[in-house]
């Protein structure tokens, strides 16, 4: 049976909560273009409209490494002062417009010394960048909670120093810790070191795996590590030998048991390879087996997408209904990295009457 179509703008009115979106990923283009201009960056193009579907033609190439280097023009404007406080006003601006009202925004601090800013410089400016936004769409009538995760870049050595960052800073904002870049060849226990720290100091993290490495780097980043999420996790399909029977395998089990949440990114997925379709996307069978599956941008310029769009694919292409939206979003929020009356709060007052007007 058909589920009833759902409007784009009472998709947009939904409250939504996004867990995995990269603050380098998801400036606008006129932004970037203005910005580069100051710094004399050269870019592809410097026509607003024009980058932008660069941007996405770029990333559609089915390959996370030559995805992840289209971040290049980003970070170029993203090494001063003035670049980062801008981009995380705009950043928190975006996700209000978008009906998100709790998100959490990663990107990597050691990618942003190049102009002379020191790693706390960076975290500081970030953060007062980000609260600039939430207080403007406070007084807009469309509040926002932002939390930050720091990102170490896995291919590089400095994650135990990113580490020692988030602890520094967890209570100015910072509510966790990531590796981002490369999976294949650069497995998350190379940086064990980073991880036994943030778990003795009581700090939660999540890992990118099992998006362009497999079974291999969800166990490892779960078993070895310690992870509370996984970043995408698209290949614990893996270990599910029957996705209509729901056969799982230990792991995909211990996933789906402990509530592990899947940070999956469907259009983003698309264009690295972890998938070959919004409609046959395992974030659908996921759901119905009653894995803790969240819904996430992932790169916003990157992907041409928001989160009102993702669920708009979902709705269009893989029959997704309002009951299915609410249940993700719940899920993202029980599985946010800030304090659990914080959660419930949320879920209770905002999240949750939101849909209920909606239905």
């Amino acid at each position: 049976m058909t589920a009833p179509r759902i409007d784009t703008e009472t998709l947009r009115r939904l409250p939504k909560a996004v867990l995995h979106d990269h603050l380098d990923g998801g400036l606008r283009p006129a932004t970037v273009v203005e910005l580069a201009d100051a710094v004399g960056h050269t870019l592809p193009t410097t026509d607003p409209d024009e980058l932008a579907a660069w941007y996405y033609d770029a990333a559609n190439s089915g390959d996370l490494v030559r995805y992840i280097a289209t971040f290049e023009h980003t970070l170029a404007v993203m090494q001063t002062r003035e670049g980062l406080l801008r981009t995380a006003e705009e950043y928190v601006l975006d996700l209000a417009a978008d009906g998100v009202v709790y998100g959490e925004v990663r990107y990597a601090p050691e990618l942003m010394v190049k102009g002379g800013l020191t790693l706390p410089e960076v975290v500081e400016t970030v953060q007062e960048g980000l609260a600039a936004g939430m207080a403007k769409a406070a007084a807009a009538g469309t509040p926002v909670r932002v939390g930050t995760l720091l990102c170490g870049m896995r291919m590089f050595d400095r994650t135990r120093e990113i580490a020692d960052l988030v602890v520094a800073f967890r209570d100015a904002g910072v509510v966790g810790f990531d590796i981002a870049g490369a999976e294949d060849g650069f497995p998350p226990a190379d940086h064990l070191a980073a991880f036994e720290h943030l778990r003795l100091e009581n700090v939660p993290f999540t890992i990118h795996a099992g998006e362009a490495h497999g079974l291999p780097s969800i166990h490892q980043a779960l078993q070895v590590c310690g992870a509370q999420r996984i970043g995408h996790g698209v290949r614990i399909t893996d270990d599910i030998a029957d996705l209509e029977a729901g056969k799982l395998g230990r792991l995909a089990s211990w996933v789906r048991d402990r509530r592990v949440a899947l940070e999956m990114c469907p259009t983003s997925n698309l264009q690295t390879g972890a998938a070959t379709s919004i409609a046959e996307h395992p974030i659908t069978a996921l759901k119905d087996l009653g894995f803790r599956v969240t819904l996430n941008t992932d790169n916003r310029l990157v992907s041409g997408t928001t989160m009102t769009r993702e669920m708009s694919l979902l709705v269009e292409q893989a029959g997704w209904t309002v009951e299915d939206l609410r249940t993700v979003t719940v899920n993202a929020l029980k599985s946010a990295f800030i304090p659990f009356d914080e959660r419930g709060a949320l879920i209770r007052d905002v999240v949750l009457p939101g849909y209920e007007a909606a239905l």
